[in-house]
């Protein structure tokens, strides 16, 4: 029976050494909490560190594994150099800090890099080992990003998925990682990424089209091997009806009016959080102080309960952050307090479930203002608490804040402005707290732990179809195309150079044949039985610098200028140039709107090249500069053509279909091979005859055949065609 694997950096239960030996308790964290719906025996296997060490455990690794195998959990072993490296070092202080934005605490250290690297590694081969044929993976979170590529590598065929519990940053912040490109072609190894919301998957989109080069149709990215992975969007939520059972309980009416009696204060403020420099908890209390300060009438009648549960409290910058709150708290205390009134009263340890729930269910307002968070649970578990009202005061930089509108928002490092919130919150009138809070509970209901791990299993569970047509160049074609070749007398080879026989640069100046290609080329090109045609979009004079000496067809401008062996160069286009009078004002226009866009002018066409252009520049302007030229070459009989990076204005009628015609009028050929990478191409693959052999080189859809993922592969089918004993050469 088929079973979901979720690997994780933690185990949901944890490792500890207790008086009478190893002891197994409940993991705490969301994480765990989120997947308890789909976790059990049976029905899925957990991959991860169970929490002690391997020099902890030395000698006792098979107790281990059989003790966790009966909870479903498959055990990674990590030593303390590995932990260290891995988790405290690269995952917490490069990643972390630098997908929250906080790039000054982020640290690039290659060593750790290498262990992070090795460490998703044994992830990849304990998933590998566990695995069978038809078991869904679920990889998790900023820890194991390079994993879904190696279990992709280990079994090619398996379903996975991967979701980032973290904000994913912005391209200006993720292109400050060394190892952004590895990173990204790691998690891509999924079928579905998924992220809490669509601002975080629109960065990851950016991302992957200025570090891999890939754009993407409706949230899907094709790969090199034709294989197509889904970004969405999944908020996660929580086990609302858990907390709203237990905040309506008779336990929780009693502790909630302990709370009070102990409070003394007419309304509470509540903060919860984990101690980390991305909670804002610094700004915040600056915020109560202020608040405080600016509404004399509110002093001894509120209190803020402000509960920090301890964090990393080795790392040094924690420790700081630790010292400073203590400095804050204490001088708010003393300078603003008196006697009878605490302003602050501040906890620093875990709490129990239930008097989390009696915290959540006795404060008239919870003051939520991470200075930015992946989604921030805490803000719905305290709206599935609240059944009589109740102000949530939220940071705008949360990802909760895109579900739970009847918030006030706030931007955490506006001080005075988180103070005027709390005040507003704190003096709301009780059917507006009504409203807006029935508003936000039906919402977290809606959008429940168990509805997100379902949407995402769903996603994953759907067929994920390749572009249609163009399957991958298989052993076996390849081999027939060979024979094919071999066994052919008259053979037409028409070939696009630029991401078809040369790797695609940020600009074309970049991009130049190999030794090799040219050594291919030519052999090719010698042998009389071939007619080989380059089919290129560059101009006729790059064309005839790099190719003007071989034996070989030469189309310019994707057709405009045509140049047959042994000839002279003729134009197909029987027009002047005037109507760029007309379009170069606009491009020059969109140039200036759109940092690194160019145009390039060419005897029949102007092109507006944007593939180095910055991502969410290039998202903006193209589709609008397509709108815009679509209406212009209307009027101007002019064609648009929309290319890998750039946008063509081109005098009609000219395009690859029309030299593909010509050259297959010219002979009677038993075998006929046309390879391209772009929309350009696709009028050659058309105009072909059904048994051609075409082939669309990268991502995709196609009217080709067959596909290859890259350059690479093509040049290496054109080397076993220059390799077959019929081609060779006869002097």
């Amino acid at each position: 029976m088929a079973k979901l694997i979720i690997v994780s950096n933690r185990l949901p239960v944890t490792l500890q050494r207790g008086e009478h030996g190893l002891e197994v308790s409940p993991s705490p964290g969301g994480l765990a909490t989120g997947l308890a719906s789909v976790h059990g025996p049976g029905r899925s296997l957990w991959v991860g560190w169970p929490g002690l060490s391997n020099e902890a455990i030395r000698g006792e690794e098979e107790g281990v594994r059989r003790e966790l195998s009966g909870r479903a959990c498959l055990p990674v072993f990590l030593s303390q150099s590995e932990v260290r490296d891995y988790y405290s070092g690269f995952s917490n202080r490069t990643l972390w800090p630098l997908f929250h934005y906080f790039t000054q605490h982020a640290r690039y250290d290659r060593r750790e890099w290498d262990v992070y690297a090795r460490v998703n590694e044994r992830f990849a081969d304990a998933v590998a080992e566990a695995a069978a044929p038809g078991d869904m993976i679920w990889v998790q979170d900023y820890q194991l990003m390079l994993v879904p590529r190696m279990v992709r590598h280990r079994l090619p065929h398996a379903t996975i998925g991967f979701f980032l519990h973290i904000p994913f940053p912005a391209y200006e912040v993720f292109r400050l990682l060394p190892w952004r490109r590895e990173l990204l072609e790691g998690a891509l190894g999924a079928d579905v990424v998924g992220l809490h919301t669509y601002d975080y998957v629109g960065h990851f989109l950016d991302a992957v089209q200025a570090v891999l080069g890939r754009s993407h149709e409706f949230a899907d990215v094709t790969l090199e091997d034709g294989r197509v992975a889904r970004v969405e969007s999944f908020p996660m939520g929580i086990d609302a009806t858990r907390f709203e059972t237990a905040a309506q309980s008779r336990d929780a009416e009693k502790e909630v009016a302990r709370l009070r009696r102990q409070v003394k204060t007419e309304k509470i403020v509540l903060s919860v959080d984990r101690l980390d420099y991305t909670k804002g908890i610094l700004e915040r209390l600056a915020a109560y102080d202020v608040f405080l300060e600016e509404n004399a009438a509110w002093r001894g009648r509120v209190t803020f309960v402000l509960l920090l549960v301890p964090s990393r409290t080795r790392v040094q910058e924690y420790q700081d952050l630790k010292r400073q709150i203590d400095e804050l708290v204490g001088r708010i205390n003393g300078q603003r307090g008196r006697v009878g009134w605490t302003p602050i009263v501040y906890l620093y340890r875990s709490v129990p479930f239930e008097r989390l729930v009696a915290l959540y269910r006795s404060a008239d307002v919870a003051l939520v203002t991470p200075l930015r968070d992946g989604m921030n649970l805490v803000a719905k578990e305290y709206v599935a608490c609240r059944d009589r009202g109740g102000a949530l005061v939220l940071s705008e930089f949360a990802g909760a804040a895109r579900e739970l509108g009847g918030a006030l928002f706030v931007n955490p490092n506006d001080v005075p402005g988180v103070a005027l919130a709390l005040r507003d919150a704190l003096e709301m009138p009780a059917d507006e707290q009504a409203h807006r809070m029935q508003w936000m509970k039906d919402r977290v209901t809606a959008g429940s732990v168990d509805r997100w791990a379902a949407d995402v299993l769903a996603e994953l569970a759907a067929p994920r179809h390749p572009p249609t047509g163009a399957e991958l160049l298989s052993g076996v074609e390849a081999a027939a195309t060979c024979a094919e070749f071999a066994a052919a007398t008259r053979r037409l080879l028409l070939l696009d150079l630029d991401g078809t026989l040369i790797p695609l640069a940020a600009h074309p100046s970049r991009a130049q044949p190999s030794a090799a290609l040219f050594s291919l080329l030519e052999r090719l090109a010698s042998d009389p039985r071939n007619e080989l045609v380059l089919v290129s979009g560059r101009d006729k004079a790059t064309l005839d610098a790099w190719f003007g000496a071989f034996n070989v067809g030469l189309a310019a401008e994707h057709g405009a200028w045509i140049r047959e062996r042994g000839g002279a160069w003729r134009a197909t286009v029987l027009r002047d140039a005037a109507w760029k009078t007309r379009v170069m004002p606009v491009l020059e226009r969109f140039v200036r709107r759109t940092p690194g866009a160019w145009i390039e002018e060419k005897d029949f066409s102007l092109v507006w090249h944007y593939r180095a252009a910055e991502p969410a520049a290039s998202r903006l302007r193209a589709p609008e500069l397509r709108r815009v030229l679509a209406t212009l070459t209307a009027n101007l009989e002019l064609h648009l053509l929309d290319g890998n990076g750039v946008l063509e204005v081109k005098a009609n009628p000219f395009h690859k279909g029309q030299v593909a015609a010509q050259w297959l009028g010219q002979d009677t050929w038993d075998f006929v091979l046309a390879a391209g990478d772009d929309r350009t191409d696709e009028d050659m693959f058309r105009a072909l005859p059904a048994l051609a052999r075409t082939i669309k080189v990268g991502p995709g859809a196609s009217a080709a055949r067959h596909r290859l993922p890259a350059p690479g592969e093509m040049i290496a089918l054109l080397e076993r065609l220059g390799a077959e004993p019929s081609s060779r050469r006869k002097r």
